[in-house]
């Protein structure tokens, strides 16, 4: 019997670590039977930070790919021994791998995420799916967000307007209504700029709870210059990333302005979160009930999340942990579940939430040697 044990692993935008899901799909909706988080080691996230701000050189850029992958071969090979699954009851392995780049606008649209196929299968002995964004932008698609299919698998209701929001370093959003249709893409900023901001001016990762950003009051001005960046205006299909929002770019709009205290510049960052995404989320039409279902870093900021209920008073705001589906692992779980459609030869992009021409299978797969 082909086993139905699949494994997803997610290095997101912020850099904060590696999330690893082991998820049994013979049953539906499917479910998380193991799962680790594994912190970033610091050397290694200073170093993809830069990648991301585009400096490097070919040779750091492929021996920085080497390390990551090693990294994660390490996880995956821990997290079956801590629960004692034999490698080969993992039908595949399906990893995002690490963006450092991700450019689907322009006369020659590409994205890139570091992870080596060929490497992390060698040293697990598992089936290993990679490159699941390039497909889709093939196909004239921006390549994001890829998640919104899973979570129409496991949230779409006939009886409630669904709306899932994923705060990682980017906040993406898949909304869900009523009659079965899917559409999502990216909102905008999620804790990328708190954690750089806070990372400049206190050296810490991020901002526990929003506690900084609580300090601190609102610019409206900076808030306005902000919500002014043509991204949020865009029509979707749509993705974006630290490639936009970045100190660089908030930088500049703070040189508009006479100076701002730093906990004023943290609480404001938070509301430009909380607004792009609110603003993003459509009016309430029906007495259907409508449930906003949060999952990511983001999920765990109080503040975030109070600033999210105050501005959509009529929505529940809830987490995905309501359902039974652990907030840090929704997107790690997400691509088990891309794994597993491309080994059933089955397409999981959604042409009407990525802009691509057609649906497509997604990712490319790297064997195990198992003769």
């Amino acid at each position: 019997m082909q086993s139905t044990l699949y494994i997803g692993m997610m290095s997101g935008t912020s850099l904060d670590g590696i999330d690893i899901a082991v998820v049994d799909f013979s049953v539906m909706p499917p479910k998380i039977v193991a799962k680790q988080f594994t912190a970033m080691p610091e050397q290694l996230r200073q170093q993809l930070a830069q990648l991301m701000q585009g400096q490097t050189t070919l040779q750091q850029l492929g021996e920085i790919e080497q390390q990551l992958t090693l990294l994660y071969a390490e996880q995956v090979n821990a997290i079956l021994d801590t629960h004692q699954i034999p490698a080969t009851q993992i039908q595949a392995i399906g990893c995002h791998g690490q963006t450092i780049w991700h450019a689907p606008q322009g006369n020659y649209p590409f994205t890139m995420q570091l992870v080596d196929g060929n490497l992390l299968s060698a040293r697990t002995g598992i089936t290993s799916i990679t490159d699941f964004r390039r497909k889709d932008m093939a196909y004239g698609g921006q390549g994001a967000p890829l998640v919104p299919a899973f979570h129409h698998a496991l949230f779409s209701k006939p009886d409630s307007f669904t709306v899932v929001l994923n705060i990682g370093g980017i906040s993406n959003i898949t909304v869900l209504p009523p009659d079965g249709s899917i559409y999502g893409y990216d909102t905008g900023p999620g804790n990328t700029l708190l954690d750089n901001w806070i990372q400049r001016q206190q050296g810490k990762r991020f901002d526990n709870n929003g506690e900084w950003a609580s300090q601190g009051s609102i610019n409206q001005a900076l808030l306005t210059h902000c919500l002014n960046e043509a991204y949020f205006s865009q029509q979707p299909p749509k993705s974006t990333g630290r490639e936009l929002f970045n100190l660089t770019w908030l930088d500049t709009k703070l040189a508009l302005l006479p100076a701002i205290k730093p906990a004023d510049v943290q609480a404001t960052l938070l509301e430009l979160t909380a607004q792009s995404i609110s603003q993003q989320l459509p009016e309430i039409t029906s007495d259907l009930t409508y449930q906003l279902l949060v999952c990511g870093g983001g999920a765990r900021n109080q503040l975030l999340m109070q600033r999210l209920q105050k501005l959509l008073p009529q929505w529940q705001v809830l987490t995905t942990n309501h359902y039974g589906i652990d907030i840090d692992f929704v997107e790690a779980a997400a691509f088990a579940w891309l794994a597993y459609q491309t080994m059933q030869h089955k397409p999981s992009n959604v042409p009407a939430v990525t802009g691509a021409s057609q649906p497509a299978i997604l990712g490319a797969i790297h064997l195990a040697d198992i003769f």
